[in-house]
């Protein structure tokens, strides 16, 4: 029944979010007509305080997320100096780290290490499965979480450095913490299978917004098709609409027939994909582990990658251990070194004058939606609701 509600999670959202993209990319593109080195960087800030704000459990541990992640972005070799920072001496470390070890190693590996330190996890549902199609009482359930899923993702796909698997994580603490039985989360809740579905899709489409009004792009799969696009002899940005408005429209149309194929090659197939939890767990988790490694393997050729990923699941494990939620110390990993090179070409064109960040009205406006978001959930009452809802879970 949850995979069955999660593909239909998806084509709604999925929906949804195309038919945004058709209606406020042509105004966003306006808009990013007015959109310098600072505002970049102030859009930037805001991603990071609104992954504090939904992330769960205690701030400190949210901030301290923040500023890994943002460290760890750093390693590699500075764009303008081209002197190596944060490599040990390691040449393989002077591209940086991937987005791909480290969240297969923190999500993927550390998950698996966490289920195999309690035997009682490690147990499978192994009965048939019966009434795939979700019923009244589960469209109840599943309706307002699809509903803030779509939001939620149609919203982070929007930021630079956003995207689908920030949106997915983001919308699973977020239906925790408006769940009434949060115990039941890790455990087949409906609610943390269909908020998740409808973010993924809704983030994964709305992230074609920022490369098509902003030439920006806010994953590594946008980062591919903007470089096809460049090939092509196609500049992403706002004239893209104006120039090349049969690529765009075809984009959306192109989306409406993926959510349709992804409706009809799925349920059909549904009760195949509910078998395979079936397979007991000490089965399972080689495959798991066997899958990430050439997954991450295959991104760069490299051997290192597979090695790095081992210790990002060691990591993710402390971390899940210390109850810190990883999902911003990602999105502070993805947008650190734009941040960066933002930072720098501002101060640069205002000779070093910070104040060009208050004094420019776009960037002003949203450093001040970032300001209010931080004192908010700095307020006591806030505070104390989230570290008791944290508790609770």
């Amino acid at each position: 029944m949850s995979k069955r509600s999660c593909r239909l999670a998806s084509v709604i959202a999925g929906t949804t979010s195309a038919i945004l993209i058709a209606v406020f990319a042509p105004a966003l593109a306006a808009v990013a007509l007015q959109f310098g080195p600072a505002e970049y960087f102030s859009l930037m800030v805001l991603g990071l305080i609104a992954s504090i704000v939904m992330a769960s459990g205690p701030l400190l541990h949210a901030l301290g997320m923040i500023l890994v992640g943002l460290l760890l972005g750093m390693a590699g070799t500075d764009v303008n100096s081209a002197v190596p920072r944060y490599t040990f001496g390691m040449p393989l470390l002077s591209d940086g780290l991937d987005f791909v070890v480290i969240a297969m190693g923190i999500f993927g590996l550390g998950e698996i290490i966490a289920n195999l330190e309690d035997e009682a996890d490690r147990s499978v549902m192994t009965k048939r499965v019966t009434g795939l199609m979700p019923s009244r009482q589960d469209w109840k359930r599943i309706l307002a979480p699809i509903l803030r899923g779509t939001a939620l993702g149609s919203l982070l796909g929007i930021l630079p450095g956003g995207g689908a698997a920030l949106a997915s994580f983001g919308s699973y603490s977020l239906e925790k913490k408006f769940a009434k039985h949060p115990e039941e989360f890790g455990k087949g809740a409906i609610e943390g299978v269909a908020g998740p579905e409808s973010a993924n899709n809704a983030g994964a489409q709305t992230s074609f917004i920022p490369m098509l009004t902003l030439g920006l792009p806010s994953n590594s799969v946008i980062a591919l098709m903007i470089g096809a696009m460049i090939i092509q002899g196609i500049q992403p940005g706002p004239s893209v609409m104006t120039e090349q408005p049969t690529l765009f429209w075809g984009l959306i149309a192109s989306m409406w027939i993926g959510n349709a194929m992804l409706l009809v090659l799925n349920l059909p197939l549904i009760g195949l994909w509910v078998r395979m939890i079936a397979i007991p767990y000490n089965f399972l988790f080689p495959i798991i582990i066997v899958f990430c490694a050439i997954g991450v393997f295959s991104v760069n050729n490299n051997a290192f990658d597979v090695y790095m990923m081992a210790i990002f699941g060691v990591v993710g494990y402390v971390f899940r251990k210390l109850d810190a939620e990883p999902a911003p110390l990602l999105l502070a990993f993805i947008l650190g070194p734009m941040m960066e090179e933002f930072l720098r070409r501002t101060l640069l064109f205002s000779k070093g004058d910070p104040s060009v960040f208050i004094t420019r009205p776009v960037s002003a406006g949203l450093l001040i939606v970032a300001a209010v978001l931080l004192v908010a959930v700095l307020l006591p009452a806030v505070r104390k609701g989230r570290e008791k809802a944290f508790q609770e879970e």
